[in-house]
This record gives structure tokens, C-alpha cells and sequence, in this order.
């Protein structure tokens, strides 16, 4: 190796650590820095054999663009940021994954976070985002009141809320349709001869909760039948509370012959309950769940398509930012019932 190009080398490993620049690049390569700026950034004007020397220099040294300067100097950072309720939630997989192609599609890194079903976390998280100069944020909001997002809106971030509307201002939102998805699943319980059906949701302040609650009270008040309370249970869907609502449900004189799971965890919980219960209860559950077809019997769910919410709301954050879309919009998609047999179940007595 030439002296040359290990002096070359040792100034970029002392100077920068391992971080060479594209004067280091263009030192080892013997070409002057435009050259190494057209290769790096895909522009014409390289000779295939200039180009190759200079790409052997850039894998020598481990070189890597720095978008910090492009940023300086487009005024875009290529980054959007999504804001999760749960991480760990499956249903949010297929979302946060279309989210991330539409991005990588668009030349765009993807930031994610979770906020834990918290106002204040959420307003944390989004407002961090915003401090780094993410062009655009795609948000499941936790709390009611997005006001504390108006001047960064007026600063020119684009925002996509999907799952649930923003609150307390004029945003775009991608949505399924709870309402209509509930109503369905429950009216296909009463056609399938159920007149004491038990609903198990949510916090009653999200918004889908709330949907899914209104949709199985009009299904109920289209077929005549009264609601009593006892059959309505909304609180937090970790799984003791969940089993602890579903075995009032079934015990007592005039127990529940069918149960209506308002998410995909609390429908998990109600089939364990049910797998213990010996009398045979219908479920129909809202949202699918992983094995649902395997189940004996399998289970009968209210489906939503969570990487089209995702796809969605990204492509339309996209459109933003391309100055194409000015007016917000509420896009509502539609849901799908999937019968798989617990649904189907006639009433036990």
C-alpha cells in the first residue's frame, strides 16, 4: 500500500475515530471531492472505472454518508415517526410493518414508540419526535386533547392519526370501522339465536371502546332486546380483570349464552375462560387473533386490516408532504366477519 494512502488512513482513524469524511474517501481514491460526492449520491458524470476505485476507498474505510448535512441542507430530515399504544400488541405488527414500507419506499426512516396507553407519555414522545426534525408523525393517540401538536403543525410537520381520531383539532385519521364491525358480529350472535349477550371492552374513553360499545348496543336495539347491565363490562384488558368480568357473565340464574370480545386481547382471555366453563358459550371477538382457525372450535371474529390502517395513514402523511392533500379527511375501512365456528354455537339452554 502506498505511503500515501496509509497516511490517508491514519488521519482518518485519529481524526475522526471511525468516521472517515469524502475528503478522506476522495484521498484514497486520487480523485477530487465531486467525484467522490457524485458516486455517494448516485449522480452521473463517473467513469466506471473511476467509480469502482472510489467505492473500494469507501469500502476500505467504512465510509457512510452524512445525512445531518443533507438535512442542512434540504430542510428534510427523510425520517417519520409512529406512535404506538403497545409495542408488544400483535395487532399493531402488520401496522407498524406497512408503515415502515410505504416510508422505505418513499427514501424515509421510520422512528417508533410506544406510549403505553398514556396521555402524557404520548405528548412526550410525539413533542421528542418534533425536536428531531422528523418530517412527518403518524400517531395512535392515547389522549383527547392534541392541541399541545398545533404549532407544529403550523411549522409544516405532516400528521397522520390512525386507529383514532385526534382530539381537539382539524387532523387527518384513518380508522376501521368499530361501530359498523361490532354491530355486525353481535347481530350475527342474535341470528344464531342469542338473546343474553355479554360485552367485555376496553377503557371506555378510547374511542374504538366506545365504537364497539355503541355498535353492540344497536345491534341489540335492533333485535328488540333490552341490555341489561351486568352484561357490559369496560375497563383495563389485562388479563384478571377480563377473566374476573367473564365469570360474572356466566354465573348467577340467567347467565350470558354468548359473549361479544371488544380487542384481540380480551377475546385471548375469554377463550381460556370458556376452555374452563363447561357449558358451551358462542364468542365472537373483535379483532383476529394468531391460531383463531385452530381453535376447537375455531373462533368467529370482527376483522380489521391492520397493515391497510398502516398503509393508509402513511401514504397519506406522504401526500402531505408532498404538498399534494390540504384538506383533512376521516377515512373510514371496513372490517370483516370470519366464521369459524364459536360464533355459530346456538344458545345452550
Amino acid at each position: 500500500m502506498p505511503e500515501t494512502t496509509r497516511r490517508a488512513d491514519r488521519i482518518a482513524a485519529t481524526r475522526y475515530g471511525n468516521r472517515p469524511t469524502m475528503k478522506d474517501v476522495a484521498a484514497r481514491a486520487g480523485v477530487g471531492l465531486k467525484t467522490v460526492s457524485r458516486v455517494v449520491n448516485g449522480e452521473p458524470g463517473v467513469t466506471p472505472e473511476t467509480e469502482r476505485r472510489v467505492q473500494e476507498a469507501i469500502d476500505a474505510l467504512g465510509f457512510r454518508r452524512n445525512d445531518s448535512a443533507r438535512v442542512l441542507r434540504k430542510g428534510r430530515t427523510a425520517s417519520i415517526g409512529l406512535v404506538l399504544e403497545d409495542l408488544a400488541d400483535p395487532f399493531y405488527g402488520p401496522l407498524s410493518r406497512a408503515v415502515e414500507e410505504v416510508a422505505r419506499a418513499n427514501g424515509a426512516l421510520l422512528i417508533n414508540g410506544s406510549s403505553a396507553e398514556d396521555p402524557d407519555r404520548e405528548q412526550e414522545l410525539v413533542l421528542a419526535l418534533c425536536a428531531r426534525r422528523v418530517d412527518g408523525l403518524v400517531v395512535i393517540p392515547a389522549g383527547d386533547d392534541h392541541r399541545y401538536l398545533e404549532p407544529e403543525l403550523k411549522a409544516g410537520v405532516a400528521t397522520v392519526f390512525v386507529d383514532r381520531p385526534a382530539g381537539q383539532i382539524d387532523a387527518d385519521v384513518v380508522l376501521s370501522d368499530n361501530y359498523g364491525g361490532a354491530r355486525d358480529g353481535v347481530a350475527h350472535l342474535i341470528a344464531h339465536g342469542h338473546r343474553r349477550i355479554g360485552f367485555i371492552g376496553d377503557m371506555p374513553r378510547i374511542h374504538t371502546a366506545a365504537e364497539r360499545l355503541r355498535g353492540y348496543r344497536a345491534a341489540m336495539e335492533d333485535a328488540g332486546i333490552p341490555v341489561e347491565e351486568k352484561w357490559m363490562s369496560l375497563g383495563v384488558t389485562d388479563p384478571e380483570r377480563v377473566r374476573q368480568a367473564a365469570e360474572e357473565m356466566l354465573s348467577g340464574p340467567d347467565p350470558v349464552t354468548a359473549v361479544f370480545a371488544g380487542n384481540n386481547r380480551v377475546t385471548v382471555t375469554v377463550v381460556r375462560v370458556l376452555a374452563e366453563h363447561a357449558r358451551r358459550v358462542a364468542l365472537v371477538g373483535f379483532d383476529d387473533i394468531e391460531l383463531a382457525d385452530l381453535l376447537q372450535p375455531g373462533v368467529t371474529v370482527v376483522a380489521q386490516d391492520a397493515a391497510a390502517l398502516g398503509r393508509t395513514a402513511a401514504e397519506r402523511l406522504f401526500r402531505q408532504l408532498d404538498g399534494t392533500l390540504v384538506t383533512p379527511e376521516r377515512i373510514e375501512l371496513p372490517t370483516r366477519l370470519i366464521t369459524r365456528g364459536s360464533g355459530e354455537l346456538p344458545p345452550a339452554d
